[in-house]
């Protein structure tokens, strides 16, 4: 019994929706931390300054900046992998695969910002529009297969590739609305390099090393040029290749070393492996892993640290606000701004634009799928919990600003969540009922 229970922790541990309840519960923790007794040491953490002092100057940023300009590369890197694994040979593969989904993450981006922008026009607090515009793919993912066979297969499918999709709008809008004054010199440092990793691409280098060392280098000149450095990561993805070359001497390596580990492993041996055989297991090992692109051994390295580590500790260091202080910046417009772009633009402009394309054949919608669950899935993409976050820290300079902002996106996206799964789950129930 005890292996029994033990086997079904680590199998929902490696499911995907743990990512969006861990992710919840770290947030959960920041809000109870921020408004307790502790919430000075709290605050006082993600300021302490972390780094190294040569000579007299500080080489370093602070606990807070390090996780969200230094850690959350890491996580864009992630998402740049992704997007170009669906791009290549996913569901954003080919206009008819990603019209529908992409078309439903514009609508999806465009109706929550101009429901914020109406809000905001003429505030200091206008340039926040991109803050609604976000869904979070891990709480999104993790409601929707919480409700299991309650929603088909292909609801889920869409709301993956339409938050995959969001994600790749959202670094476009960073990138054009969120840049700051832009240091020429700096980012033809970063052209530079960006220009290598392409050439590296090109004449079919496999070897990661390469790409890691010179995206360091991407990530500082990007970061000293005044484009978010988040972008880099994006931009370094792309250029990791994703094809496996010469597969069928892959394959033809794959078998020999498949061959020679049989030969050594005939007889299990109860004493520590012999030269041979540990020669045998590493060619293996080795022949292996050239059977993956190096985008997919990348992904597959990164992607637990991002879902069970950065995301969490990102939720943590940015969720925590002071309910009932400092919220004397524009809380009207940015409350509101966000929580009905959020609550009210996601799901109008998902569906109004699908159903839109589908009328003038521009797209068609995914077999087994109704308008109802679209709508649906559009209430689910109001979560825009960490990327939502992201873009308020760049959007506002003010710290009430941020606060406010904050709440909002808890808000709308707490309300977005239980309104969708409560929707769905009449969805299901009525046709369950009719059947």
């Amino acid at each position: 019994m005890p292996d029994m229970k033990k086997n079904i922790f680590v199998d929902f541990v490696k499911s995907e929706s743990f990512g969006g309840i861990f992710l919840f519960v770290s947030a959960v923790w920041a809000m109870i931390y921020a408004n307790s007794f502790m919430s000075h040491y709290y605050f006082g953490l993600w300021h302490t300054k972390l780094g190294i002092v040569f000579g007299m100057k500080f080489f370093g940023f602070s606990i807070h900046h390090w996780i969200n300009d230094v850690l959350m590369a890491f996580f864009f890197l992630v998402v740049g992998l992704e997007i170009k694994r669906e791009v290549m040979y996913g569901e954003l593969c080919g206009f008819q695969k990603a019209a529908f989904p992409v078309i439903a993450a514009l609508g999806g981006m465009m109706a929550p910002g101009i429901i914020y922008y109406s809000l905001n026009a003429g505030t200091n607090s206008a340039h926040g529009f991109g803050i609604p515009m976000a869904t979070d793919i891990a709480f999104a993912l993790g409601v929707i297969l919480l409700l299991g066979k309650r929603v088909p297969p292909a609801l889920k499918v869409f709301l993956v590739t339409l938050a995959v999709a969001d994600d790749l709008g959202a670094i476009v809008v960073i990138a054009i609305f969120y840049t700051t004054h832009l240091k020429l010199i700096w980012l033809g440092g970063s052209a530079l390099i960006l220009l290598i990793l392409l050439v590296l691409n090109r004449l079919g280098v496999k070897n990661l090393f390469p790409y890691i060392i010179l995206g360091v280098g991407l990530w500082f000149t990007t970061h000293n040029s005044g484009i978010h450095a988040t972008i880099a990561a994006v931009a370094l993805a792309f250029t990791i290749p994703i094809k496996v070359s010469q597969p069928s001497k892959v394959l033809q390596s794959f078998s020999k070393a498949l061959e020679h580990f049989k030969d050594c492993f005939k007889n299990p041996a109860t004493k520590p492996l012999e030269q041979d055989q540990r020669d045998a297991l590493y060619s293996l090992q080795n022949a292996t892993m050239s059977l993956q692109s190096p985008l997919e051994r990348l992904e597959h390295i990164l992607h637990p640290y991002g879902a069970y580590f950065i995301m969490p500790l990102f939720a943590f260091a940015n969720a925590g606000v002071q309910i009932g202080e400092n919220l004397n910046f524009h809380v009207d417009e940015i409350l509101w701004g966000v929580v009905l772009g959020l609550v009210v633009g996601k799901p109008i402009g998902i569906l109004g634009i699908t159903f839109l394309s589908e009328k003038l054949h521009i797209a068609k919608r995914p077999e087994g799928v109704s308008w109802g669950q679209i709508l649906g899935a559009g209430m689910l993409a109001g979560i825009g919990f960490t990327m939502s976050m992201f873009i308020s820290n760049i959007a506002f300079n003010s710290a009430d600003a941020m606060e406010v902002s904050k709440i909002a996106i808890l808000l709308g996206s707490i309300t977005s969540g239980i309104v969708g799964t409560l929707y769905l789950l009449a969805l299901g129930a009525l046709k369950k009922a009719k059947n």
